[in-house]
């Protein structure tokens, strides 16, 4: 248990809780940046967490639901406040709606997490204000000291798993739920850069062409919020085209951008595609979250080997554009 302290103050209304590690301060700090990893602890172990949004930038948000052993699914979200690198994350935090808006009727919090280095690794500190007594002593009756203790002592596991998160790992999909998938990938160079990769038509064109043998003739790229973007490729012998076209619904650069996708001349309901880039180790964390209108629209596409092409395109983007 990595828990060394719990210290509950009703003068000032916060909650304390202190954990050392024997990890470096970058590896814990990924750990919290990291929905992948930060899904592993965030809930109790009875209630496992799953994010559906991680927007690790300042104004950006997360939104999660804790699932318990009979299925019930508890929702819940924080916004970043601030977010000073390896040092400190502060969030407002809260209670959701199953559509991640804040649940009116439930308390928020603020929270402040912060991190040190160690003579033995590194140290976790994470303060709860509260915005009143009453309030206070709502959560801690549903068990909020509990849910605590039992979700950063799962942190132990994740931070010790030195082989599931390393940027040496290809492009992974991960199903959220019935209708949702998460796409992940380290990419070997920094936000802005990917950030540019995937906005610039003279460098998506050297990169985002799928298997070898593919080129891509039409790149319009949208460069501001209601703009619509159109990508098309055939093979390079002209044969079997191709492509997407969509609009870009929000931009936040160089963090998040979210678009629809919808196959070129077909009628069939369009997907809504999340993009977040977040700096780790080793790189920037691509993930996207994909949402399907269908569970069937979803089991098809990624049968169709989608996430093969895209692992071939990231490392082309690497070698080719990154690393040029």
């Amino acid at each position: 248990m990595p828990i060394t302290e719990v210290v509950s103050n009703a003068l000032d209304l916060t909650l304390t809780v202190v954990a050392d590690y024997p990890v470096p301060l970058e590896r814990l700090w990924d750990a919290y940046v990291d929905p992948r990893q930060l899904e592993r602890f965030w809930g109790p172990e009875q209630w496992p967490a799953t994010f559906t949004r991680h927007d690790m930038a300042v104004g950006g948000r997360s939104h999660y639901y804790m699932t318990g052993p009979d299925g019930t699914k508890a929702h819940g979200w924080f916004r970043f406040l601030a977010i000073e690198p390896l040092q400190r994350i502060e969030v407002e935090d809260g209670f959701g709606a199953e559509d991640g808006s804040p649940n009116p009727e439930m308390p928020t919090m603020r929270m402040v997490f912060t991190f040190e280095r160690t003579a033995t690794g590194s140290r976790f500190r994470s303060v709860t204000t509260f915005p009143s007594v009453e309030a206070m002593e709502q959560l801690v009756q549903m068990g909020m000291m509990e849910g605590m203790k039992s979700a950063m002592g799962q942190i132990d596991t994740v931070l010790a798993d030195l082989t599931s998160f390393a940027a040496s790992r290809d492009t992974e999909a991960q199903l959220l739920n019935d209708t949702q998938i998460r796409v992940s990938r380290v990419i070997r160079g920094s936000v802005d850069q990917v950030w540019r990769a995937h906005h610039d038509p003279a460098l998506l064109t050297r990169w985002l062409t799928g298997p070898d043998g593919w080129n891509m003739p039409v790149c319009v790229v949208a460069t501001k919020v209601g703009d619509r973007y159109r990508y098309e490729w055939e093979k390079i012998d002209g044969t079997q085209r191709f492509g997407f076209e969509g609009e870009l619904l929000e931009s936040a650069a160089p963090h998040r951008a979210v678009t629809t996708e919808q196959m070129i001349d077909t009628d069939g309901p369009a997907t809504r595609n999340e993009m977040t880039l977040t700096p780790v180790q080793g790189g920037t964390l691509l993930s996207i979250v994909v949402t399907y209108p269908s569970q069937e629209l979803r089991d098809m596409i990624l049968g169709t080997g989608m996430i093969n092409g895209m692992e071939t395109s990231y490392a082309r983007l690497e070698r080719d554009v990154l690393a040029a």
